[in-house]
């Protein structure tokens, strides 16, 4: 059951520890002291570094960690003309001892959306140069765009009618996806943390007090994810990963999968799902049912939150579970989320990430037979 295209048995989310070094400079360049073409020769040195990280733990899929950004999502999608940052929305992330104040930043939308710039066309060229495996992208999914604000968050003077929001979103979507195509990017992954807050009831009321049905918002994300991804040939992989939240080791929602399991899985036109199952946060394997034949579902059973290091024979008990729903040869293996999906990290070693990373490759070696 071994699997020569994306998604692999062994994978993973995409973003992983920045080293201190990659920081200082970041720190740097916003205080002056050197300029972005310097800034960028360190993101390069940095980048080859944890390339040959991800090659030696055993991993096909290889990403740049997400080194040059320091927000998964807004230093993607603040490059999208009409989208500006203002501001943070304060908010309580969780940890199993505490909890985490922080205000991520917020979007607004204050004019038509255009695409102006190929966003992560040079990043990923240099990714492709430096990898004889095969390099992922990862982007945020254009939910990202519309959830936190809601109506509020895009400006009625450009968009009266949220229709043209979502037809011009998707747009924007589809012309950076064909870049990328062209320029060789066949494994591609939106990270979604939208979807995986409307399985928790918080959220989800959240939703309601701004206005949005949390029924029908996934039946919208879905169309307007299928409307961004239109026309990517079938040979480039679409994945998307689905988050309850990620911050130094903290998290925002919880709650299973079953709110949005057929819709998610029957109505999101994409080849695979990396879904979150390393706690009871995520729910049951049950909502897997719903997986139809021709794809696959990358279970994330090793926490990229925790120091501790899973057992093989657990990650292995929990894959069987999973498979009482979905067939074996549909699953694959990764970690619950990035390990850094902001700069500051989760609390976590390098060391102990190298180790979850082999763990993975080692698990999925004696499950499926080499990748």
């Amino acid at each position: 059951m071994t699997i020569s295209n994306p998604p692999f048995r062994a994978d993973h989310v995409g973003s992983l520890l920045r080293p201190q070094h990659l920081l200082s400079a970041r720190d740097d360049f916003a205080a002056g002291k050197i300029s972005a073409d310097e800034l960028r020769s360190v993101e390069d040195a940095a980048i080859r570094d944890v390339v040959k990280l991800q090659e030696n733990a055993g991993l096909q899929s290889i990403t740049d960690g997400e080194y040059r950004r320091f927000i998964f999502h807004i230093d993607f999608l603040s490059k999208l003309g009409g989208v500006v940052e203002r501001g943070g929305i304060a908010t309580k992330f969780h940890k199993k001892d505490g909890e985490v104040d922080y205000a991520p930043p917020r979007l607004e939308v204050v004019d038509k959306l255009q695409h102006t710039q190929g966003i992560q066309w040079r990043d990923f060229e240099f990714l492709k140069s430096v990898t004889s495996k095969t390099p992922k992208v990862c982007i945020p999914s254009p939910t990202m765009v519309h959830f936190r604000g809601g109506r509020k968050g895009i400006s009625e003077t450009a968009y009266p009618e949220m229709t043209e929001f979502f037809k011009d979103l998707a747009a924007c979507y589809r012309e950076e996806i064909s870049g990328l195509y062209d320029r060789g990017c066949r494994y591609l992954q939106l990270d979604d943390t939208n979807l995986a807050y409307l399985c928790d009831p918080v959220q989800r009321n959240a939703a309601k007090e701004r206005g949005d049905d949390p029924n029908e918002l996934p039946l919208t994300y879905a169309k307007l994810i299928n409307s961004a991804l239109e026309g990517s040939p079938d040979d480039m992989c679409k994945a998307i990963h689905l988050c309850r939240g990620n911050f130094r080791s903290a998290w925002i929602a919880e709650g299973g999968y079953d709110p949005i399991a057929e819709i998610l899985f029957n109505q999101v036109n994409v080849n695979a799902f990396f879904l979150e199952y390393d706690d009871e946060r995520s729910g049951d394997f049950a909502p897997l049912r719903f997986v139809p034949k021709n794809k696959f579902v990358v279970l994330g059973l090793v926490s990229s939150k925790q120091k501790s290091l899973e057992t093989k024979k657990e990650i292995i008990d929990r894959i069987h579970e999973a498979a009482k729903y979905v067939d074996l040869a549909q699953l694959c293996l990764s970690p619950q989320c990035g390990f850094a999906s902001s700069a500051l990290g989760n609390d976590l070693t390098e060391k102990d990430q190298i180790a979850k990373l082999e763990l993975i490759v080692d698990v999925a070696n004696e499950v499926w037979g080499s990748q």
